[in-house]
C-alpha cells in the first residue's frame, strides 16, 4: 500500500458545511432538491441559490455524481451523489463503489486539492458502516493509485464518533 496515499486520508467527527476544503460531498436523493440529514445540511448552509441550481440538473440516478457551486458554504463546490439503499444485495457495492469513483472523477476535473465526504448511505438509506466504510476508503485509495491528481487531501466528515472510529481503524489497518 502507498503510504503517500494513505497520509492523503483522514477521517473526523465534524459538520461537513463548515469545512474548508475545495470540494464537499453530497448525500443527495435521486430529485437533488434537498432533503434531511447531510442532504438538509448542505442546502441550509449554501443557501437559496444552491437548490435553484439542483433544480436545472434535472435530478441524478443513484451512483452518479452532479456538481454545483458551493455558495455560502466554505467549499466552493459541491458534489451531489446519490447512494443505494441498502438492501444486501451485490448491486449496492456497485452502486456505492460508482458514487466515490464518480465524485472523485468530478472533483478531479475541477483539479481540486482537497475533498470531504460523508458516510454515503449511511443514515437513512441503511448501510452498514463497517461495509460503507471499507468501499469508501478502498475506492479512494483505488482511484488515487491509477490518477495523477491533485487531490492531496480527502476527509471523510462523519456525523458520530462511533463512525469516526471505524473509518480511522479501517484507515490504520492499510499503513
Amino acid at each position: 500500500m502507498n503510504k503517500q496515499i494513505i497520509a492523503k486520508l483522514s477521517a473526523v467527527k465534524s459538520d461537513i458545511t463548515r469545512l474548508k476544503v475545495d470540494i464537499i460531498i453530497n448525500a443527495a436523493n435521486q430529485s437533488l432538491l434537498g432533503g434531511g440529514g447531510v442532504d438538509g445540511a448542505i442546502h441550509r448552509a449554501a443557501g437559496p441559490m444552491l437548490l435553484e441550481e439542483c433544480r436545472a440538473l434535472g435530478g441524478c440516478p443513484t451512483g452518479e455524481a452532479k456538481i454545483t457551486r458551493g455558495f455560502n458554504l466554505p467549499a466552493q463546490w459541491v458534489i451531489h451523489t446519490v447512494g443505494p439503499i441498502y438492501s444486501a444485495k451485490p448491486s449496492d457495492e456497485k452502486l456505492l463503489t460508482a458514487c466515490y469513483y464518480n465524485s472523485l472523477k468530478l472533483a478531479l476535473s475541477k483539479k481540486a486539492g482537497s475533498i470531504a465526504f460523508p458516510a454515503i448511505s449511511c443514515g437513512v438509506y441503511g448501510y452498514p458502516v463497517d461495509k460503507a466504510c471499507k468501499i469508501a476508503v478502498d475506492t479512494c485509495v483505488s482511484f488515487l493509485e491509477a490518477n495523477t491528481s491533485s487531490l492531496g487531501k480527502i476527509i471523510f466528515s462523519l456525523f458520530s464518533f462511533s463512525h469516526e472510529k471505524v473509518y480511522q481503524e479501517y484507515i490504520s489497518t492499510l499503513q
